[in-house]
């Protein structure tokens, strides 16, 4: 049986009345037969039926051992650092998400856990990085928002050699293009907000551990700090995931066809997209993926950030907004908003230009989205051209 068949046919059927959706369990307690005994459930934010679905499911999607369900995918990676203790040391990707380097920097760091930022696309930076206070390797593949790709097995081996743990975030590729705990890594990590949910309207987080043993140490603080997930959108990712591995063809192929046109226009300095040939770990990519999703990021020739904000105000099918994956087209500018809280010289190390410009890629027919780039590009230029003969006859 083929992979996505297998996992539709996972999904349960209700046993108390047949119906082929998982029921939405809106209650916040459960009846007890004597106190302690119960049917598996006591109370709502220590276990919810509609919630352990959603669990299982990712648990069997990502062939881990635990899935776990948070109200955010900050709320997930929360989960994760609470392993930690003060004087632990974390080697994480450096073009690293904003809201994740936020919570790293001004949450945790206070509490003693420091935090070495490397280009995680060579292994042999984390391997040199390592210290023996090292006890999380923190990878995004493909990362946020250059792309950058990073060989999993290869990691997974450097941290086994340290004794460390790897949790690599899955989101940009989802399960249904890499599997993390598979090539070696300990945890996965998602914002089932983007591809999981899929529809732009919920928010979620998802954590999947390689064994029990590990699972439960993060379902503790779970259930200890209470980030949980509701019935009603573990409901909404569970309807989501029925469809991924079909959105994540057509997001895929889309994607490719607007990075090649965009690898071909004047205006273009730079295009971040794993699937291209001349992509530096389009190799790697090709190894542990099986496509290469749909995001894809460039950087302008006129490199400023007045250049690119005039650029993702003036599309009119991707839309201006944070966040990504869903079925509607999103463009943003990484600079002014997903990772506006990195300071510039950290941002422009790893490679974040000031005029980077990141799609999300949705499902509208792709020539519909080129057509809209394109005219995007013509529209900004006549504009420029208009503004300098103004000021030549000024």
């Amino acid at each position: 049986m083929q992979e996505t068949t297998a996992f539709i046919h996972s999904i349960p059927v209700d046993p108390l009345t047949g119906a082929v959706s998982v029921p939405i369990y809106q209650t916040s307690t459960f009846v007890q037969e004597t106190p302690g005994v119960h049917k598996g459930y006591d109370y709502a934010r220590s276990n919810n039926p509609t919630r352990a679905v959603l669990e299982n499911l990712i648990a069997v999607m990502e062939k881990g051992a635990r899935g776990l369900a948070f109200a955010s995918g900050l709320a997930a990676i929360d989960a994760v650092l609470k392993l930690l203790k003060s004087g632990d040391e974390i080697i994480a990707v450096d073009d690293i998400y904003g809201g994740a380097f936020r919570l790293f920097e001004q949450v945790y760091k206070k509490f003693g856990i420091h935090v070495n930022y490397v280009d995680a696309s060579r292994p042999e930076n984390i391997f040199h990085a390592l210290s023996k206070n090292t006890k999380l390797i923190w990878v995004e593949t493909p990362s946020n928002p250059t792309l950058k790709i990073a060989d999993i097995a290869a990691i997974a081996e450097v941290a086994k050699t340290a004794n460390c743990l790897l949790c690599v975030d899955n989101t940009f590729a989802s399960p249904a293009l890499q599997k993390p705990l598979v090539l070696g890594a300990d945890i996965v990590v998602h914002s089932a907000t983007k591809y999981l949910g899929g529809h732009s309207d919920l928010i979620a987080g998802l954590v999947v551990t390689a064994t029990e043993e590990l699972g439960e140490k993060i379902r503790f603080y779970q259930n200890a700090a209470g980030a949980i997930l509701g019935p009603f959108d573990s409901w909404l990712v569970i309807r989501g995931m029925e469809t991924l591995s079909l959105r994540m063809k057509q997001h895929c192929s889309s994607a490719h066809e607007i990075a090649e046109f965009l690898q071909n226009h004047p205006a273009v300095d730079r295009v971040f997209y794993p699937g291209l040939p001349d992509h530096p770990n389009h190799s790697i990519a090709k190894k542990q993926s099986r496509g290469y999703g749909g995001i894809v990021s460039f950087s302008l020739k006129e490199d400023n950030q007045a250049a690119a904000r005039r650029f993702v105000s003036t599309t009119r099918l991707f839309r201006l907004a944070e966040s990504l994956g869903g079925i509607k087209s999103l463009i943003s500018h990484s600079a002014g908003m997903t990772h506006k809280t990195i300071p510039p010289e950290i941002r422009h190390a790893a490679g974040v230009k000031d005029s980077l410009i990141r799609l999300s890629v949705g499902l509208e027919d792709a020539e519909d989205l080129i057509a809209d780039l394109r005219n995007t590009f013509d529209r900004i230029t006549v504009r420029s051209n208009k503004i300098l003969k103004h000021l030549e006859n000024c």
